[in-house]
């Protein structure tokens, strides 16, 4: 099953990418300035997964990705794929796993291992 990781990015705005069973990232969301507006979106994805949209591009470099649409707004943009089959597979690991993934925060920098 997969999980949706809360982190900060350097700008010190929250971002969460949705991570596969294998642990590779899926998507990143857009950047949020408060971590609960992340916590939020999350839960709004969960309960509205049914009506979300994948619009497939392929970049100039020839790579695939999607941006994931939910109710007509764009809210995340997926990793780049070598193969459109590739790229079936992380949609696919979206919708089955999605709704049922757990929501792990990283976003504290608390340093588990002292110098």
């Amino acid at each position: 099953m997969g999980a949706f990781v809360i982190s900060k990015r350097y700008n010190d705005e929250y971002k969460f990418v949705f991570t596969s069973r294998k642990g590779k990232v899926v998507f990143t969301s857009l950047s949020y300035e408060l971590k609960f507006e992340c916590e939020d979106d999350i839960e709004r994805f969960k309960e509205n997964m049914e009506s979300a949209s994948f619009l497939k591009f392929k970049s100039s470099s020839g790579k695939f990705y999607f941006k994931l649409m939910l109710a007509g707004n764009h809210f995340a943009t997926s990793r780049k794929y070598t193969t459109s089959l590739r790229l079936q597979k992380g949609i696919d690991e979206i919708v089955r796993f999605g709704v049922l993934s757990e929501t792990l925060d990283f976003s504290v920098n608390d340093f588990v291992f002292i110098d």
